[in-house]
């Protein structure tokens, strides 16, 4: 069974593998929603914060998190590649959408992901 999970600014869908006594174990499947660049508490700067760099957690990568933020999900699951490509391009359109000198930077940083996840999971994305 498949579970929806929002963690930290992405969504994801999980698997779980076994409870634990501090929460449920999980395996990432997909991405549904990238995670967002910049700093989260001062939503929208550039300036004089750490713009962070936020990349989707990795396929089957394993968490431990509480049992209350696992949604079942009962949809049709894209492969973890297919759903990455998918989940940046949202995430690009979003960005791309209204012109900031933020929405510029996050832009920026997600073309420097983009590199990361080619040589991580041996895809080229669509121009």
């Amino acid at each position: 069974m498949y579970f929806r999970l929002m963690y930290k600014s992405g969504i994801y869908i999980v698997e779980k593998i076994q409870d634990q006594p501090n929460g449920v174990l999980v395996s990432v499947v997909s991405v549904i929603t990238h995670p967002m660049q910049g700093d989260l508490h001062s939503r929208g700067e550039v300036e004089n914060v750490f713009f962070h760099e936020r990349k989707a957690l990795a396929h089957h990568e394993k968490r431990v998190v509480d049992a209350n933020l696992l949604k079942p999900y009962n949809e049709a699951v894209l492969p973890y590649t297919d759903s990455l490509i998918q989940a940046v391009a949202k995430m690009e359109q979003k960005l791309q959408s209204e012109e900031s000198l933020f929405n510029r930077k996050a832009l920026e940083t997600l073309a420097s992901i983009k590199k990361d996840y080619e040589r991580l999971y041996n895809f080229t994305f669509p121009q």
